[in-house]
Order: structure tokens, then sequence, then C-alpha cells
């Protein structure tokens, strides 16, 4: 119980921090954003739990081919906001990202890669 509560109260600590860093700095907060904070940790956790090497080693594997298809959502976001507010230019990216996602899991199956 105390791992797990561990893990809630330092997953947070970090967007808690993220978003802080933000708002000081757009730079220094999207740089940390961009870092793999949460892949780091969720490594960690996986491993504190002894996990097998291969299920971290997969892990590691898919969060890669998981993050180059929503890389257009964060072109398209700064565009979008302005004309059609926070919400609205959310959802449109989130269905952006998931179209992307789509597209880009149909391309690497073509070279024995299975996303879904």
């Amino acid at each position: 119980m105390l791992l797990i509560a561990t893990k809630y109260l330092t997953t947070a600590a970090v967007v808690v921090l993220i978003s802080e860093f933000a708002k000081r700095s757009d730079k220094l907060g999207g740089l940390i954003a961009s870092l793999p904070l949460v892949t780091i940790l969720t490594l960690i956790w996986l491993y504190l739990e002894n996990q097998p090497t291969e299920k971290i080693a997969n892990h590691a594997w898919y969060t890669f081919w998981y993050v180059v298809p929503t890389l257009p959502m964060f072109l398209v976001f700064p565009v979008l906001l302005p004309r059609f507010g926070f919400w609205i230019s959310l959802f449109l990216c989130t269905m952006i990202a998931l179209g992307s996602f789509a597209l880009f899991a149909a391309v690497v199956r073509q070279f024995g890669i299975d996303l879904i």
C-alpha cells in the first residue's frame, strides 16, 4: 500500500512541478514536459514491482511507437487555440492524435510492428 501511495504522490508531484515551471517560463516548461519523466517513472515502478525485464523493455518499445503519431497534435494546438478556444482546440487535437495514430498503426503494421 505504501508503494502505491508513493507512486501516486511522486507522479502527481511531477505533473504539478511541470505546470509550475510552465507558468514561469514557456521554454523551460516545454523542455521539462518533453522529457519522458512519466515513462521513466513507469519503468522505475515496474522494476520496483519486480516485473519481468521483457515487460519493462516492451513498455519502452511501445511508448516510442505511441509517441510518434501524437507529435502533430503539438504543432496544430497553437494554431487552433486562438481560433477555437481551449476546450474545442484540445478536443480537435485529440481527434487529430487518434486519427494520426490509426494511420500510423496501419503504416507500421506493413513493417511488422503491431500497435493495435
